[in-house]
């Protein structure tokens, strides 16, 4: 499975748009910065078609460290849950059957 890079995104999207890098990669990071600061407000994205971006509060628990087997307390923590959208579900599942 082969990564892709957000310069490369940048890289496509300004190619695309016949927007310089700088301009897209502003735009881009201006972006993230602002999907982060909504999930930290505790606040649902929704990307209409593409999915929902929703922040889920992971509940205190107890593991076993493998290595010596002693119980470890794991604090409760916040986490982001991710739902696809319908475009996205088509296309995914339209790659798969194609492979």
């Amino acid at each position: 499975m082969a990564a892709t890079t957000k310069k490369q995104l940048i890289d496509r999207i300004a190619e695309t748009t016949k927007t310089t890098q700088s301009s897209v990669k502003t735009i881009v990071q201006c972006f993230l910065d602002e999907v982060v600061a909504e999930l930290a407000k505790d606040n649902r994205l929704e990307f209409r078609d593409f999915g929902v971006f929703e922040v889920r509060e992971r509940a205190p628990r107890e593991a076993h460290n493998p290595k010596t087997l002693k119980k470890v307390e794991v604090p409760a923590k916040r986490t982001v849950k991710f739902k696809m959208g319908c475009i996205m579900k088509e296309k995914l599942n339209r790659h798969e059957n194609n492979s």
